[in-house]
């Protein structure tokens, strides 16, 4: 692939909005695959998205081919985030004020492997640690047993990538979050693990 049109750039909070529509059919269209196989409606993910938009500490790595959107990837400190996601931390002692924590990354199929990745990690670490207060980045992944049956033969397992970037997967801090899987008639809930990379303190 020709990467010379490629390129990545930050925006914070509400200077999404112009960019919502596609993010939001950018997400549903990637989340479709495994591990989430989530069906998602357009409407849930504008709001989603949006809700990071009111936090004027979020950031949004989003990635273009020429004028396209390939790609985002999100983070907000984990005190402006929804309070599921900072009950785990409030649980196990940790003060949610000095969290960053990183949402989502999705990336158009045919634009793996080509450093976006990494853009994504580094982009939003820089941002946390430019904002300032944060001692752990951190963000949540699905749990699927190595067996599934639905796990395609080409997956890529991230946990490498992860830990090459400095996060630690962390057995003792996770939560459920419930969404509607293909094939499913309503939302049931799936288990998430919190990754952690201490970046102070």
């Amino acid at each position: 692939m020709d990467t010379s049109g490629i390129s990545v750039k930050t925006v914070s909070g509400s200077e999404v909005g112009p960019y919502v529509p596609d993010l939001a059919l950018l997400r549903m269209e990637v989340f479709r695959e495994y591990p989430y196989l989530y069906e998602g409606s357009l409407d849930y993910e504008s709001e989603y998205l949006l809700s990071y938009a009111e936090s004027q500490r979020s950031v949004f790595a989003l990635a273009f081919d020429g004028d396209k959107v390939v790609g985002v990837s999100t983070g907000l400190p984990l005190a402006d985030a929804d309070g599921e996601f900072a009950e785990p931390f409030l649980k196990s002692g940790y003060a949610i004020e000095q969290v960053f924590y990183f949402g989502e990354s999705v990336l158009r199929r045919g634009y793996r492997g080509l450093g976006i990745g990494s853009r994504f990690m580094k982009e939003r670490e820089r941002h946390a640690r430019a904002l300032g207060g944060f001692d752990y980045c951190a963000f949540c992944a699905v749990r699927r047993a190595e067996d599934d049956p639905r796990r395609p033969p080409d997956y890529a397992d991230l946990s490498a990538f992860w830990k090459k970037y400095g996060f630690v997967e962390q057995p003792d801090l996770e939560a459920s979050f419930s969404w509607k899987e293909i094939g499913e008639s309503e939302e049931s809930s799936k288990p998430m693990r919190f990754w952690l990379k201490r970046i102070g303190g």
